[in-house]
């Protein structure tokens, strides 16, 4: 498997690979771009949007700034809001469906990584330096209203028709048609050498 193909299969991968570094600059030059455009400029930023984000129904809208990190990994239905200072990083696939409503800052991260600085940390493997990383998917149903400041992390669905509220951090599928607030940070465990990445097989 190429590095593109294992980062989409959620396995562990070298993010520092040349072909995906080419990827994001792209995406990265779009995204500033299109920040810079007003809202006026409709036909610019429609273009922007679909180089952007080529898998995209009719009406998508983004105040801007924006940010993602590939673009052609997310997928989004139509009618399609977001206000200023979407993020997505769509190392892992993301999927958005109809009528989706986002408030400002809102954040979609599938990225992961070791939870030890050893595994987090360049290393040296085939005498090649290499940066480990892998995901999980992310999917948002049709319908939903995700408030300000929400990050919703990968691994992650929301069913149809929920509201996520303003300042929430969404570990856990939430189900269909709820309300769901709130930011479930809190210490579980102390980190021991069986957290390393090197034994969590299925992600090899």
């Amino acid at each position: 498997m190429t590095n593109e193909e294992k980062m989409l299969a959620g396995k562990i991968y070298n993010s520092g690979d040349p072909n995906l570094q080419e990827k994001m600059r792209r995406a990265h030059r779009l995204c500033k771009i299109y920040s810079d455009t007003f809202d006026d400029e409709r036909a610019k930023r429609q273009d922007l949007i679909d180089k952007l984000v080529p898998e995209h129904g009719k009406n998508t809208f983004f105040q801007g700034p924006v940010f993602f990190d590939y673009g052609i990994n997310t997928k989004i239905g139509d009618n399609f809001y977001a206000n200023y200072n979407l993020t997505v990083l769509d190392t892992c696939p993301v999927v958005l469906g109809n009528n989706e409503f986002f408030g400002p800052n809102v954040t979609l991260a599938t990225p992961l990584h070791g939870l030890l600085y050893t595994d987090r940390n360049t290393q040296v493997i085939n005498s090649q330096e290499v940066t480990l990383e892998y995901g999980k998917p992310l999917t948002i149903e049709d319908n939903c209203w995700l408030g300000s400041n929400v990050v919703v992390n990968g691994g992650v669905t929301i069913g149809a028709g929920s509201v996520i509220g303003s300042g929430s951090v969404v570990t856990r599928d939430i189900p269909t048609g709820v309300l769901a607030v709130g930011n479930p940070c809190r210490v579980v465990r102390k980190l021991t050498l069986a957290d390393q990445i090197k034994l969590k097989k299925e992600l090899w």
